[in-house]
């Protein structure tokens, strides 16, 4: 008899360790399967929430089959204790099991608004997007000029007001450092004085995170970092044959070959002129330098050269002066000091708008001039 029973407990022991195991199996299966999201939502964790509150939410917006399950899954995977604060974008079909993973990774926004500074050659505007979920993409919703504009929108204000919208500082190839300390001190969301403008060519164009109460001087600090990471990064992998033979000439030399095409194609062939040019001591001969020693970069001509400028002897004047300038004219991006060091084989020494936004290059002056008539016959139509 009592063999019996202790059969019969040890078979509903096993049983019941088999059935917990296959529940087990189940609810990881379950964890890890795709969600029940048909359109992506944008899931809001304020600071100090729990993961039991945001479990619950999940539950509400559809984005779980189960909170519970939720909450013992991001247990069992030790996630309990990561949660960050932030708008995360939970896209349609994603599972718990990768939901755990962005809410607990990075407080980095993915969702929500964001405010845009953005500065360019010719202006800073400023962007005020909002993230859809439906199409995963930022909708504008409001662009201003800070400096033609004297009132901000209000949706501007609104979205600053609030913690979690990101906040980007846009900067494009081939600003001036002037043009973006003047952006910086326009940003009434940063703190602190800027007490000397950095050196041309010394900061890094490109997008860069900022948070209200930054100090001006800090993001400064970050742009000149970056690109002096970039400098040394391009040098090291330089040409044995390039035509700069310092860190200093390339900064320069890939300033003005920024400012000469908006071609990324091209930068490369801009760059063999100016290889050929210097190799054969011939004067650089290229506007934007001379641009540069009237404005001193702070902000654009606006109108074409007169010849008068042409023949006022600066040291940015390469039609005047041979070889380089003695500082850069504008920060270059990694592009222009990568086509600095390795230039393209090409025997040009010329080249001039062609009407596409690219240039006509050539290697003889005949070749050239027949380019310029080319040309000024299209300058000549769009000006009639």
């Amino acid at each position: 008899m009592w063999r019996n029973i202790a059969s019969n407990a040890l078979t509903i022991f096993v049983v019941s360790l088999f059935l917990l195991g296959g529940l087990a199996s189940l609810m990881k299966s379950k964890y890890y399967a795709p969600g029940p999201l048909v359109q992506a939502i944008c899931l809001k964790v304020e600071s100090g929430s729990s993961m039991s509150k945001i479990a619950a939410q999940l539950g509400n917006q559809g984005a779980v089959i189960s909170k519970n399950l939720f909450h013992i899954g991001v247990d069992y995977t030790d996630k309990a204790n990561d949660l960050k604060a932030g708008n995360f974008l939970i896209p349609a079909g994603a599972s718990m099991s990768e939901i755990a993973v962005q809410i607990t990774t990075s407080g980095r926004n993915t969702c929500g608004a964001e405010v845009v500074y953005r500065v360019g050659v010719t202006r800073t505007t400023v962007l005020v997007r909002e993230l859809d979920p439906a199409t995963s993409a930022y909708v504008e919703v409001a662009r201003f000029n800070p400096a033609e504009e004297g009132v901000a929108p209000e949706v501007y204000s609104r979205s600053l007001a609030v913690n979690d919208t990101r906040i980007r500082f846009a900067v494009a190839e081939g600003t001036t450092s002037w043009q973006i300390v003047e952006s910086l001190k326009s940003i009434d969301a940063l703190d602190g004085d800027i007490l000397k403008i950095p050196s041309e060519g010394s900061l890094a164009p490109d997008s860069y995170e900022i948070k209200i109460g930054d100090l001006r001087e800090d993001i400064l600090a970050k742009m000149a970092l970056a690109q002096d990471q970039r400098l040394l990064k391009v040098w090291a992998a330089r040409d044995a044959n390039t035509p700069v033979k310092s860190v200093d000439a390339l900064l320069v030399l890939a300033s003005i070959i920024e400012k000469e095409t908006g071609v990324s194609d091209e930068r490369f062939q801009v760059a063999s002129v100016f290889a050929n040019r210097l190799e054969q001591g011939m004067p650089l001969q290229t506007d934007p330098t001379v641009i540069y020693g009237i404005t001193m970069g702070k902000g654009p001509l606006g109108r074409g050269l007169r010849k008068s400028e042409l023949r006022r002897d600066t040291p940015w004047n390469t039609y005047l002066n041979r070889g380089l300038p003695p500082t850069a004219i504008a920060n270059p991006g990694v592009a222009s000091l990568q086509a600095a060091l390795n230039p393209a084989e090409t025997d040009y020494i010329f080249f001039v708008a062609d009407g596409t936004g690219g240039h006509a290059f050539a290697v003889t002056l005949k070749e050239h001039n027949r380019n310029v008539a080319t040309w000024r016959k299209i300058e000549a139509e769009r000006n009639q």
